[in-house]
């Protein structure tokens, strides 16, 4: 009876709203027809609000990963050096795409569970002067870090790199100002705050960047952003758009105004406060431990000699039908993760904590029923100014 129901409790794919649902079960557009171009438009139109930037967004039928990759294909000629921050596994990928490209790349490592520190990148950027690009994940996502994009984007501002945000799990659950901080290139995906199935990637260039995409000369193709701005204009893609994908982006982020951007932080931060008083108060331990560091879109919870997390992830998924992520890499095994983006409401929230105290108790991990449920519903009663 129930072989369908869950709670998608990953950092993506993450659960869709009905309206967004409903959106992309209309009948099909061709993608060259003027009723989808229209459609098109104001999707592209409104990206632009989520990014906080005046420049154009390109809309590409791409999974995260290949948001990164068209924006090193851009920005990178064989022999540039460019400048990769690694907070985790994502950070890694930029590396590995960088070097796909015969990119020269210097590595900036961080320690697990700690952000890249805009110092060091700075210390990077003067011991080697003709760094072309620097690349940041904004939220790393195998360990919940959020890097302070900002105050990085203040110190590559000062030299002639373009900055390269990957924000696929952090836009519209983390604030970003494109075009006030100095961010050249950012990226997200459909897949997670934005709340649509994998296979859209949003890109928003500023001018900087623009002028270094018009004279690059490294191979690209499907991935040529010019390509995607001169049809653009057109209100349309230089490939087949993704049709039913983009009469669901332009619910969502219908819904997203309805909401407002400011209140779409305001409520990831209280998922992220609720997730984190409840791991507290049920005796287990975060990976990251500054509040200021912790991303407000998945929160990663430590394993112990006590505690199998995966045994924990199975009993969670086939007896509570929580989806709970593993580990990556070197983390395998060793922490489980918790999404709490998109279309996520704080009694969502409530539902998995629960889950995961009987989940903890079904395990022989010693917890006392309540105690996770009590700490997320303190911080969420704080928010709403219910008196304890």
């Amino acid at each position: 009876m129930f072989n369908e129901y869950q709670h998608l409790r990953i950092p993506g794919p993450t659960p869709i709203a009905p309206e967004v649902q409903r959106a992309m079960n209309r009948t099909i557009l061709g993608h060259r027809s003027g009723e989808f171009s229209k459609v098109f438009k104001e999707a592209a139109t409104r990206s632009k609000r989520i990014f906080q930037t005046e420049q154009d967004v390109m809309i590409v039928a791409a999974s995260g990963t290949g948001a990164l990759e068209m924006a090193v294909a851009n920005v990178v000629n064989p022999g540039d050096k460019v400048l990769v921050a690694v907070t985790g596994v994502f950070g890694e990928r930029f590396v590995k795409i960088a070097k796909a490209y015969q990119a020269e790349v210097v590595v900036a490592n961080f320690e697990v569970g700690e952000v890249a520190d805009p110092l060091v990148i700075k210390e990077k950027l003067d011991q080697h002067p003709n760094i072309s690009a620097v690349f940041v994940t904004h939220c790393e996502t195998s360990t919940g870090v959020a890097n302070p994009i900002k105050e990085i984007a203040a110190v590559v501002k000062e030299s002639e790199a373009v900055f390269v945000v990957d924000s696929v799990s952090a836009l519209v659950g983390m604030d970003l100002k494109m075009d006030q901080w100095g961010v050249d290139i950012a990226v997200t995906a459909s897949h997670k705050a934005l709340g649509l199935p994998p296979g859209l990637a949003l890109i928003a260039v500023s001018e900087k960047a623009w002028k270094k995409v018009n004279d690059h000369h490294g191979p690209k193709f499907y991935w040529d952003l010019r390509a995607y701005k001169k049809n653009l204009d057109n209100n349309t893609t230089p490939f087949t758009g993704p049709v039913s994908l983009v009469f669901g982006l332009e619910e969502s982020l219908r819904l997203i105004e309805e909401e407002g951007l400011e209140n779409s932080f305001k409520r990831h931060y209280l998922l992220r406060d609720m997730v984190r008083s409840a791991v507290k108060g049920l005796g287990l331990e975060l990976l990251v431990e500054d509040d200021q560091k912790a991303s407000c879109t998945v929160t990663s919870i430590k394993g112990n000699d006590q505690l199998d997390v995966e045994k924990l992830r199975k009993v969670l998924k086939e007896d509570y039908k929580i989806v709970a992520a593993g580990g990556q890499q070197d983390l395998k095994g060793k922490i489980f993760r918790i999404g709490h983006m998109g279309y996520t409401h704080p009694m969502d929230m409530l539902t998995t904590i629960a889950g995961l105290e009987l989940a903890l108790k079904q395990v022989g991990y010693p917890v006392e029923l309540g105690r996770g449920v009590k700490g997320a519903e303190e911080v969420w009663a704080n928010a709403k100014g219910i008196s304890q």
